[in-house]
């Protein structure tokens, strides 16, 4: 099973990102303080997409009807 790369930079961004959020200081887009840990990692995947980094795609979710 192969897990998915992150460049080295990008794991960084991911990283300060995720200092900010502990730290109380990382805000979201409209201004508001950030509370889900989860929502701080789509943040520091999204600056590090936004910089150029390679970052791979997400995984697409399967369709569980039956």
């Amino acid at each position: 099973m192969s897990k998915t790369k992150y460049s080295e930079k990008a794991q960084k961004k991911v990283g300060k990102v995720m200092k900010e959020f502990k730290e109380g200081k990382l805000k979201s887009s409209s201004g508001d303080k950030v509370t889900s840990r989860k929502q701080a990692v789509a943040i520091g995947i999204s600056e590090a997409k936004e910089a150029g980094l390679k970052v791979p795609k997400q995984k697409k979710k399967k369709d569980v009807s039956s």
